[in-house]
């Protein structure tokens, strides 16, 4: 069966498909398409230069107050400064009414006349064991107080900047290494002091007042003072420490936190199962809070209560706090070298 096919179609191959279906041949191949022109003006190239600054920088002092500001003054304002959070700033504030609960007593008994008020000043008033437990107590400040203080205050010290690049802006200013670790220290430390610290030093000034001492009193019990103070500032820097060098290791405020809170329940929950079964005292050296709570006792003329040797206990806060000190300062050397 022949078809006839239309005379456009051309079998011999010498034209393609598009070819006959655009019409090629039709007269067209010498049209050329007009494109309109638009005049440009051509931008002219001035030339630039920059002048070195010739002014007077800042003193050293003033830049590394300005981390410092940043995160203390944040507990008060977030305006310009750090954020915490609501609860963050009233769980700080509870604490540290909390740790001032003995001043009304010490007020109550001085009020009372005879063997009441002489009671509750036997419980409340200064003597070796109160000023000791006043920083070292176990129940409630060294079980809820101040490991959960360090857990909120340490949580995206170091860590927040891992995580936002903040340090990328802070070493493009001239502030080097050691400034950012000492004022991140220093700023902990100074939160950690006015609750723990202040606390003490109003608890005993309290009681003087309350009670009337004269000067022979406050000779006597300086000595005593003074070594409850020092178990203060040991401890404040022990924490420190290990707060921030787990704050410095992941870009997560809450591993910081669940971080030290286990190694401060979690060490003394061991020790304290291993001493009860096998009756030795010897991995409380592993305990941040009994190797503080050990040189306490002895700073402040109490009987120690644990077997193993204080230097034990001493040796191994040193090593806490060397162990600690260059974990922060190894992570933050890298945190300055590449941006994360």
């Amino acid at each position: 069966m022949v078809t006839n096919l239309p005379d456009d179609i051309d079998i011999a191959g010498t034209k393609t498909r598009m070819e006959v279906a655009f019409g090629s041949g039709d007269g067209d191949e010498d049209m050329t398409a007009i494109v309109a022109k638009k005049e440009s003006n051509l931008g002219a190239i001035f030339e630039q230069s920059y002048e070195p600054w010739d002014g007077e920088l800042g003193p050293r002092w003033m830049r590394n107050y300005s981390i410092f500001r940043h995160h203390v003054y944040g507990l008060f304002t977030s305006k310009g400064h750090r954020y915490y959070h609501p609860f963050v700033r009233l769980t700080i504030l509870v604490i540290l009414l909390a740790s001032l609960t003995p001043i009304p007593m010490l007020f109550l008994s001085s009020l009372l006349p005879g063997q009441d008020g002489d009671f509750l000043s036997k419980m409340w008033g200064i003597n070796r064991f109160n000023l000791w437990g006043q920083i070292l107590g176990y129940f409630p400040r060294n079980l809820c107080m101040w490991p959960l203080l360090t857990a909120l205050v340490v949580g995206g010290m170091i860590s927040d900047d891992r995580r936002n690049g903040t340090s990328a802006i802070y070493f493009s200013r001239p502030i080097n290494r050691f400034d950012y670790t000492a004022m991140k220290f220093i700023s902990v430390a100074v939160i950690l002091g006015f609750v723990i610290i202040f606390s003490y030093f109003a608890y005993y000034t309290s009681a003087i007042v309350f009670r009337g001492e004269g000067w022979a009193f406050l000779i006597d019990t300086l000595p005593l003072f003074l070594g409850g103070m020092l178990s203060g500032i040991f401890l404040v820097l022990t924490y420190t420490s290990i707060g921030l060098a787990l704050s410095s290791i992941s870009q997560s405020r809450f591993f910081a936190a669940i971080g030290f809170l286990s190694i401060i329940y979690g060490t003394k929950i061991v020790a304290l199962l291993i001493d009860m079964q096998f009756d030795t005292s010897i991995l409380y050296i592993l305990s941040p809070y009994d190797c503080l709570a050990h040189l306490g006792q002895f700073l402040l003329g109490i009987e120690l209560n644990y077997e193993h040797p204080l230097a034990f206990s001493i040796i191994s806060l040193i090593i806490m706090n060397i162990v600690s000190m260059g974990i922060l300062v190894s992570r933050i050397s890298s945190m300055e070298v590449t941006r994360e």
